[in-house]
């Protein structure tokens, strides 16, 4: 016990200890925490879903009779149609053979690489990618090697000194990256792994439903092996999934642990997502469309008041440095009346320390030009 307050106290002298905040209600754009109302930019339900009592009432109103739990895990007496429905949905959606869901994002993405990568093979992972990918390899039976982030010619350079010691190799990257709202090339990933022989699997999991024709991300209708993405984000639902060959499914239903050992989600959940995602097509296309019009503004703003973003989307880094200085920023945002938590270590790496404004089909503008002008006061 000793040990623990000592590294608590550790955290909380450096800005980095956590608590989780107490949040009351959320409605569109705003958020209730400890009796206060504050403007939302912490969110990413990218379009607006989760708080459309509308929707819900709707959903309800033909799918009362679904079960609400599921009661074991799938593979024994957790499973039903409505799992097999929505696989279809997502299989049909990307154009790919077979469909397997997770319960989360991080399950997915930890269940996929610990099942895939085994001895004698080997992960080449952007250096950024999410915790879930670095989890999963670490879990995994073979190698992995980190390159550095957007840089492909590392990466070229690592599967030339590299590639030819393992048999099997996989490249893995987020289509759109969490923590910094910049793209992944992926048709030069694609290039890479048929040139060297790999297994290309890309997390769309920030992309999903706020980008694409298809509202499958940045990775419809390319030579992509694997792509994992979660129903938590731009859909406003919950649970993750993966879509692949069929072998490569079936090969994760026996093999992936994350997806084995864990009840499943009650039916009611997946009914409600694959609903979205075939009811209510329109209604999601329509939410991503608006939010392309904020994003396309939030940029324009940017560019005037001259703050520089690795961004090209809906998620923006502003990146103050240490600790304290971001959580000083965060508090007088607060103060204002806007929820934008600084992002820390380990989330980010040291010494980038963040604001990390996050735009969705709700954001009014005005409010976002309000804190780039806090932001700016601030660092000028």
């Amino acid at each position: 016990m000793e040990r623990i307050k000592e590294e608590l106290n550790r955290l909380d002298s450096i800005g980095q200890l956590r608590r989780i905040p107490q949040i009351e209600y959320k409605s569109d754009s705003c958020i209730r925490i400890d009796g206060v109302n504050y403007i939302n930019f912490a969110s990413n339900d990218y379009l607006g879903i989760s708080t459309k009592q509308e929707l819900v009432g709707e959903f309800l109103s033909k799918n009362i009779s679904k079960c609400f739990s599921s009661a074991s895990a799938r593979l024994l007496s957790g499973s039903s149609s409505e799992f097999t429905d929505l696989e279809k949905t997502i299989a049909d959606m990307f154009g790919k053979e077979a469909c397997l869901v997770f319960n989360t994002g991080y399950q997915c993405n930890l269940g996929v690489l610990s099942a895939l990568c085994a001895k004698g093979d080997v992960i080449f992972s952007d250096k950024l990618n999410h915790a879930s990918i670095i989890d999963g390899m670490r879990l995994s039976e073979g190698d992995f090697i980190r390159y550095k982030h957007l840089d492909y010619d590392n990466l070229e350079k690592l599967l030339i000194q590299k590639r030819s010691n393992y048999q099997r190799a996989i490249i893995v990257s987020e289509s759109l990256f969490s923590m910094d709202g910049d793209t992944a090339d992926i048709d030069k990933l694609i290039s890479l792994k048929n040139k060297y022989n790999c297994i290309l699997m890309v997390d769309e999991a920030h992309a999903f439903c706020a980008f694409g024709d298809h509202l499958t991300g940045l990775s419809y209708g390319k030579d992509v092996d694997i792509i994992t993405a979660t129903f938590g984000k731009s859909l406003g639902s919950f649970g993750a999934f993966c879509v692949s060959n069929n072998d490569i499914i079936t090969y994760l239903i026996n093999k992936a642990r994350s997806f084995i050992f864990s009840t499943s989600i009650p039916p009611i959940n997946i009914a409600w997502t694959n609903w979205l995602l075939t009811e209510k097509l329109h209604y999601l296309q329509m939410q991503r469309d608006k939010l392309k019009s904020i994003i396309e503004k939030a940029h324009e703003l940017l560019r005037e008041f001259g703050l520089n973003t690795t961004s090209v989307s809906q998620i923006i880094p502003v990146i103050i440095g240490s600790n304290d200085a971001t959580n000083t920023i965060s508090e007088e945002l607060k103060a204002k009346g806007f929820y934008i938590p600084a992002i820390r270590p380990p989330t980010v790496p040291e010494g980038t320390s963040r604001l990390r404004l996050s735009l969705t089909s709700d954001t009014n503008i005005d409010d976002f030009k309000q804190v780039l002008e806090t932001v700016r006061g601030f660092l000028s």
